[in-house]
């Protein structure tokens, strides 16, 4: 009776966390090994626990650098660090492919939605690299920006609607006009060792992330240094704010994403080493739930989904072609081949939920297992 008890308990447990899950979600740019991969874009609900990869390198991404929501297409946008220079355009909800949103850019790293409604593009070429504008249609419209940014990679506007541009080689932040794009000069040309993002606090100070040093650090809106906020975050790149005022900051050194208060003080690891790579990106918004196309709540991938032993249905035969599965810490832990044996074996792992995801014919489904002894 015990045991039943339990078991009820877990399940209740495991409705609830996917309740709590819809509210908000946070999808986190992988660049792994940079031009080797192997890439994703991760997703996490509002807790840390990593749901499955929104898009992968199955998805056509390669060297993953930004991720922008479009609400009105129900797409996302990332850009592609790659030879072939390309900003794809994917199904928010099932991470499918859908075109290249622009082709033929110096290798994108940074974008942003602007002031204007466009969006604004950074190149990371040595040759060209003026900040690019685009339709959210896809349209091109100008290289806006009247002179380039050296491997630009961290983009922001201040109150009075100029925008600024870190060059990551040069270690200086570049200022333009934000009607004309005309060129403003230098507004920070000294004490920067790579920085990659930038953001504007509402008081009008510049936070600048330096790659190489692990510092993030405050400036006055003359370009002044203030202060050092937060240091050994080498590797620093990728960050968005939870409502609260909480921030996540990605930390390439250890491939963690740790959380900060509203004053830069610690919280936690929301993401631990191990899960990442290189988080280069961050995106926090409401939950977008990952489709399994229709009858998804017919569909049962595997029985039972209690126990030690899960077994492949001939519905997630039929319909899928690549099973994996997951801790709730993003670690794969293992996979199922059909095509040699059916069945998982999960007797070796600890008690806890784990993830199988399945993936094919244009699908992805993600469903929980418990894994519990009899």
């Amino acid at each position: 009776m015990k045991r039943i008890k339990l078991l009820i308990l877990i399940i209740t447990l495991v409705a609830t966390a996917g309740l709590q899950a819809q509210n908000l979600a946070v999808y986190v740019s992988d660049a792994a090994n940079f031009n080797s991969g192997p890439f994703q874009i991760a997703k996490f609900d509002q807790n840390g626990n990593y749901e499955g990869a929104l898009i992968d390198v199955s998805d056509g991404i390669v060297w993953p650098q930004d991720i922008v929501f479009v609400n009105g297409e129900e797409a996302v946008l990332i850009s592609n660090l790659s030879a072939s220079g390309i900003i794809s355009k994917h199904q928010w909800n099932t991470g499918n492919l859908i075109e290249n949103f622009a082709e033929g850019i110096a290798g994108p790293t940074r974008m942003k939605i602007g002031p204007d409604g466009l969006l604004y593009v950074l190149q990371w070429s040595n040759t060209n690299n003026k900040v690019l504008r685009y339709e959210l249609n896809g349209t091109f419209v100008d290289e806006f920006s009247e002179v380039g940014v050296v491997q630009s990679i961290g983009i922001d506007w201040d109150s009075n609607g100029d925008f600024y541009v870190s060059s990551y080689n040069q270690s200086t932040i570049r200022k333009f006009n934000g009607t004309t794009g005309a060129d403003m000069g230098l507004f920070i040309d000294s004490g920067l060792q790579g920085p990659t993002n930038i953001f504007f606090e509402p008081g009008g100070d510049l936070i600048v992330f330096n790659y190489n040093s692990g510092i993030i650090k405050r400036f006055d809106s003359g370009g002044n240094f203030v202060e050092d906020l937060i240091t050994g975050v080498n590797g620093c790149e990728g960050f968005d704010f939870f409502p609260n005022g909480d921030i996540l900051i990605g930390v390439g050194s250890d491939g963690s994403v740790r959380r900060y208060d509203s004053n830069y003080n610690f919280i936690e690891n929301f993401v631990d080493p191990g899960v990442l790579i290189t988080p280069n990106a961050i995106n926090i918004r409401e939950d977008i739930p990952l489709a399994v196309g229709e009858n998804a709540l017919e569909l049962i991938t595997v029985t039972p989904t209690i126990g030690t032993v899960f077994t492949l249905t001939d519905q997630a035969i039929n319909n899928f072609d690549t099973f994996v599965i997951h801790n709730t810490q993003g670690q794969l832990v293992g996979t199922i081949d059909p095509g040699v044996q059916r069945s998982w074996n999960a007797s070796h792992l600890a008690e806890g939920i784990y993830l199988l995801t399945s993936i094919g014919n244009g699908r992805r489904h993600t469903q929980k297992l418990v894994v519990m002894a009899k």
